[in-house]
C-alpha cells in the first residue's frame, strides 16, 4: 500500500482582493508585545489562530472537524504518531507494541514518567480506561466508534503495558492510535458524561492545558511545564516554545483575514479562496496541505424513495462538473475529486475514468428510469417532481457555493435540489433523523478505513446501506495484515462506492492557513490537523 502523499504548498500573494472590514488598522499584535524576537527558536510569546467556525466541542474523543480538533489536539497525547512524509507509525506514548499475525491483539508498552496535567499517572490502566469510555460514548464518538469496532476489551498486564483484543481482524487499529480520537484523557475527565466534558473538565497529557472555551468566543490554553514526552517526530523534547495559544472564533472570512493583516491574530485557517492572491501579494505566508480521507461529496440516503433508484445516483454522478466548481468556487490550492478516497489516502486509487462529465449519458439514465422533462423544466414521474433535499454542515466557507453551482448544474438536466444548511453541533443530528436525500460534506483521514466507517452497513449507516457485497470489501481490508493484499481490498471499496454511486465525490479538501511573518514551524500532521508544539514566534 502506498504512503499517504504529502503536498505542502506554500504561495505569496497579493492585497487586492482582500477585504479589509471593521478592525483597527494600528491594532497591536497579540504576539507582538511580548515576542522576544530573534531568528532561532525560543520559548515565550502568546500566538493567536483564528478559527472558521465555533468548536461546539474540543473533547478529542467526540470532537470531528478541524476547528474543534486543533485546540483539542494540543491538550491530548496519543499512543502513536504518523510521519506525514513516509505514513510510518512511530512511537509517542507507547515506545514499543507488538501486532498478533491475525491483527487482533495490539501489545503496546508505556514510556515511564508521563503524566497528566492532573499529577496522575498515564498508565495502562488510563488505556484500557479510555478505549473503554470511548466504547460507552457510541454514537457521540463518531470517529471512534469505528475504529474500535469489534474491541473486546484491554487487559492491563503491568503498569506499563496494556493488551487491547478485539473480535475479529482489526487491521487499521494501529494507524488510528496515533489519532486525536484515541488521545489519552485522564480518569477524572473520561469518567464524566459526554456533555460534561465539551467545554470544560478536559485534563490531558499533552504539551498544553486547556485554561477556558467560551464558546462562539475563543479557546485559551497555556504551556505545560515539565511536559518531556512528546512525539518521537518532534525535534524539540522538552516542553513547547510557546507560552499562551488562543484560539479565537472568527466566522465571516473576509473579517479573519482583515484580523491577521491588522496584526490582531497571529495565523488563520480556513483562508476564503478568493483572499489567497491578497495575502499572498502582501507579503503573508499561505501554507497548505491536501486533507486525506474522504474528499467533499454528496453522499446518498438509499431509503429515500427516489435516491433508492441507482440510475438517479449514476445520473448526478454524470452530471457534475467538478472542474467547473475548482476553477469556479475554489482556487488552485485545491483539486477535483478522482476517486471515493482523496488522493493523499493509504491506498487511494485513481478512478476519475468513472467521474467524466458526461451530461448526454446522465440524460439518457434519467430518460430510462421514466423521468420526463416538465413545462417547468424539471423532470417528473408519477406524479413526482424530481426533486431532492440536501443538508450540509457550516465546516468549510466555500460549501454554500460550490452547493449553489452544483444545484445550477442539475437543473439543466431538470433536477431541483433544496438546500439546508446546519451548524456543526446539529448536522450529526440531522443525519442520524434520515430526513434526507443527500448529505453533503468530507471527512478526514489517513487509514483508508475510512470507507468502512462512511460506507458500512455495519457502523453508523448514515445512507442505510445494505449491501453484503460492500461490506464484505470492507471487512476484508480491516481484517488483512499484509499491505499489498489489503490494498487490493481498499481498490475495490473505493469502486464498489463509486459503481453504485452512493456516494458522489466532487473535491478534495486542501487545509489552507494564512501565517503572519513571525509565525515559525507551525507542522500539519499526517492528517492535515495541526501541531503547534514546536511553533514560535520571532
Amino acid at each position: 500500500m502506498s504512503d499517504p502523499r504529502r503536498r505542502p504548498r506554500r504561495v505569496l500573494t497579493s492585497l487586492t482582493a482582500v477585504t479589509v472590514l471593521s478592525l483597527a488598522a494600528g491594532a497591536c499584535s497579540s504576539s507582538s508585545a511580548d515576542s522576544p524576537g530573534g531568528s532561532t527558536p525560543h520559548s515565550g510569546g502568546h500566538l493567536t489562530f483564528a478559527l472558521a467556525s465555533d468548536p461546539i466541542c474540543i473533547d478529542p474523543q467526540q470532537a470531528g472537524n478541524n476547528d474543534a480538533l486543533y485546540p483539542a489536539r494540543q491538550l491530548v497525547d496519543s499512543l502513536t504518531d504518523q510521519d506525514p512524509r513516509t505514513g510510518r507509525i512511530v512511537p509517542w506514548l507507547a515506545k514499543s507494541w507488538k501486532v498478533s499475525k491475525d491483527a487482533t491483539t495490539f501489545t503496546f508498552t508505556l514510556r515511564e514518567g508521563a503524566t497528566f496535567s492532573d499529577g496522575t499517572p498515564v498508565n495502562a490502566r488510563a488505556v484500557k480506561d479510555n478505549f473503554d469510555g470511548i466504547v460507552k460514548l457510541g454514537a457521540k464518538a463518531v470517529l471512534g466508534s469505528g475504529y474500535l469496532a469489534g474491541y473486546k476489551g484491554t487487559t492491563v498486564v503491568d503498569e506499563h503495558t496494556a493488551e487491547v483484543a478485539f473480535a475479529a481482524p482489526n487491521a487499521q487499529f494501529l494507524q488510528a492510535t496515533s489519532t486525536f480520537t484515541l488521545g489519552l484523557l485522564a480518569a477524572s475527565t473520561v469518567k464524566l458524561p459526554a456533555e460534561k466534558r465539551c467545554t470544560d473538565n478536559l485534563v490531558g497529557s499533552g504539551p498544553f492545558t486547556l485554561v477556558d472555551y467560551t464558546p462562539n468566543k475563543s479557546v485559551e490554553e497555556r504551556r505545560r511545564a515539565g511536559y518531556t514526552w512528546g512525539s518521537s517526530l518532534w525535534s524539540r523534547k522538552g516542553p513547547a516554545y510557546l507560552d499562551k495559544l488562543t484560539f479565537k472564533v472568527i466566522p465571516e472570512s473576509g473579517v479573519r483575514t482583515g484580523s491577521l493583516q491588522s496584526g490582531q491574530v497571529d495565523a488563520i485557517g480556513g483562508v476564503a479562496p478568493q483572499d489567497e492572491p491578497g495575502l499572498k501579494s502582501a507579503g503573508f505566508s499561505l501554507q497548505s496541505r491536501a486533507n486525506p480521507g474522504l474528499p467533499f461529496a454528496l453522499t446518498a440516503n438509499v431509503a429515500r424513495p427516489i435516491t433508492k433508484d441507482l440510475r438517479v445516483r449514476r445520473a448526478i454522478q454524470k452530471i457534475i462538473d467538478r472542474q467547473e466548481i475548482v476553477d469556479t468556487v475554489l482556487s488552485g490550492s485545491y483539486e477535483p475529486a478522482t476517486s471515493s478516497l482523496a488522493s493523499t489516502t493509504s491506498g487511494y486509487k485513481d478512478l476519475s475514468a468513472q467521474l467524466g462529465h458526461d451530461v448526454a449519458g446522465a440524460e439518457k439514465l434519467l430518460d430510462a428510469a421514466g423521468w420526463r422533462t416538465g413545462s417547468d423544466g424539471i423532470r417528473t414521474k408519477d406524479g413526482r417532481k424530481l426533486s431532492l433535499k440536501v443538508i450540509w454542515g457550516a465546516n468549510f466557507g466555500p460549501n454554500q457555493t460550490a452547493l449553489e453551482l452544483i444545484q445550477q448544474q442539475l437543473k439543466k438536466s431538470g433536477i431541483r435540489i433544496t438546500l439546508q444548511s446546519a451548524t456543526i453541533g446539529d448536522f450529526i443530528a440531522l443525519r442520524q433523523k434520515g430526513d434526507y436525500d443527500f448529505s453533503w460534506g468530507n471527512t478526514t483521514r489517513v487509514d483508508p478505513d475510512i470507507l468502512r466507517t462512511g460506507f458500512s452497513g455495519k457502523l453508523l449507516n448514515f445512507g442505510h446501506l445494505a449491501d453484503r457485497e460492500l461490506d464484505g470489501v470492507l471487512d476484508e481490508q480491516a481484517s488483512e495484515s499484509d499491505p499489498a493484499a489489503r490494498a487490493a481490498h481498499v481498490a475495490r471499496a473505493q469502486k464498489l462506492v463509486l459503481d453504485k454511486a452512493y456516494q458522489i465525490p466532487v473535491f478534495e479538501l486542501t487545509t489552507v492557513l494564512g501565517l503572519s511573518g513571525k509565525v515559525h514551524d507551525l507542522d500539519f500532521e499526517a492528517s492535515s490537523r495541526l501541531q503547534f508544539h514546536e511553533t514560535w514566534l520571532s
